[in-house]
């Protein structure tokens, strides 16, 4: 019915806002709005949040949406956010005189618990290489994860085609339609002499069994599936990415040196990567001070 929470959705879905996303979060942000849409306003109700009338929409009814999901503060997030933009667009394009205001941005987001995916320890790291030698896909992988700091949807595509005179030089797959970020990072030597002795693919360093290159879902599965091979259930191709700018910060590096590697737009996950590396660094210096000092 027009006027509704559903056929306000099903515009957006044809919008130009919702079109350049990324195919991935298209995907995602579908699969949480329809959730939504067919979860009952009231328990036990039989009106559905696809029925809910523009012109009563209130943060409340947000609220109850983000608050159903709050023992998963992530997932209760992602609710929130996938509204605010929804609403930011019908605001700005003018797609309806029900919808008055931007009612999701009067709900706040559920505050984050701890700091996310596990961050490899250096003592992780060695009992993967001493699982994966040098010469195994895994081993591979994981050197790309660890020495470049990049998502595992760059680390699938990344090939010799992006090598210029000893850097990888190309476009983060993330936001590459909005914001695309180019990145031009050193291959250390310990990431190309494994390269140098790994099998590689055409044009993707890594390749599937059957010799294809793999899908950022495809590579998640693989690496939890090696980690846990190793032992390492708390080990994830994103703490990796983790690590690394945690081994960054521990070597001293800024902030904006380590979005330099990372391709970050802001400080704040930065902060969140570093912050017990930097605790660390900084505990240190108080007690060579010290010790100076006696």
């Amino acid at each position: 019915m027009p006027d509704t929470l559903r056929w306000l959705c099903e515009a957006y879905y044809q919008s130009d806002a919702f079109m350049s996303l990324d195919e991935r979060t298209r995907y995602v942000r579908k699969q949480v709005v329809e959730h939504c849409l067919n979860e009952p306003t009231e328990p036990g109700a039989k009106t559905l949040y696809a029925d809910f009338p523009l012109d009563r929409m209130t943060p409340k009814a947000i609220k109850v949406l983000r608050d159903r999901k709050a023992r998963l503060p992530e997932a209760a997030n992602v609710r929130v956010k996938a509204f605010r933009q929804i609403f930011a667009w019908a605001m700005e394009a003018e797609t309806t005189e029900k919808l008055t205001a931007n009612h999701a941005r009067d709900v706040a987001y559920k505050p984050r618990q701890g700091d996310g995916f596990h961050a490899w320890t250096l003592d992780e790291v060695e009992r993967f290489e001493e699982h994966y030698p040098v010469g195994t896909t895994a081993r591979l992988a994981m050197a790309l994860l660890l020495y470049t700091g990049q998502r595992r949807s760059d680390i699938v595509v990344l090939g010799r085609q992006h090598v210029r005179d000893g850097w990888l030089i190309f476009t983060q797959f993330k936001g590459r339609n909005r914001k695309p970020a180019r990145m031009e990072i050193p291959i250390i030597p310990e990431l190309q002499r494994i390269i140098d002795a790994s099998p590689t693919g055409d044009l993707t360093y890594l390749k599937t069994t059957f010799g294809k290159p793999f899908t950022g879902n495809g590579f998640g599965n693989r690496m939890r599936k090696w980690c846990n091979d190793a032992g390492l259930s708390d080990c994830s191709s994103h703490g990796l990415r983790k690590a690394a700018a945690a081994r960054l910060a521990e070597l001293g590096c800024s902030d904006r040196e380590i979005m330099s590697i990372t391709g970050h737009t802001t400080t704040k996950e930065i902060d969140r990567y570093t912050r017990s590396a930097r605790q660390r660094k900084m505990a240190e210096n108080v007690l060579r001070r010290i010790n100076d000092a006696s």
